[in-house]
């Protein structure tokens, strides 16, 4: 059971099916926003449907782009032989 699971993830072969279940769930974290109440929500965004899932999207994707340029152009990041 674990090596069909681990083979799934990890292998080339699943790739399509892989990218296929990771979408659908998207879609469904999505809709699922739009099922939810908001009767107390605090704040405007809050009652906004699918705001989180934006919110959460834009986040990784900034603090994917912050840490490169801290790598790269903060001087962060060494060689690869730096230690040798």
């Amino acid at each position: 059971m674990i090596k069909r699971i681990v083979d799934f993830f990890g292998g080339e072969a699943y790739a399509r099916q892989r990218r296929r279940l990771f979408y659908l769930v998207l879609v469904l974290i999505v809709v699922a926003d739009f099922i939810v109440r908001r009767e107390h929500a605090e704040y405007l965004w809050e009652r906004v449907p699918g705001w989180s899932a934006v919110y959460g999207f834009g986040s990784c994707v900034l603090l994917i782009f912050v840490s490169k340029f801290l790598g790269h152009q903060g001087g962060l990041m060494r060689r690869e032989d730096y230690y040798d």
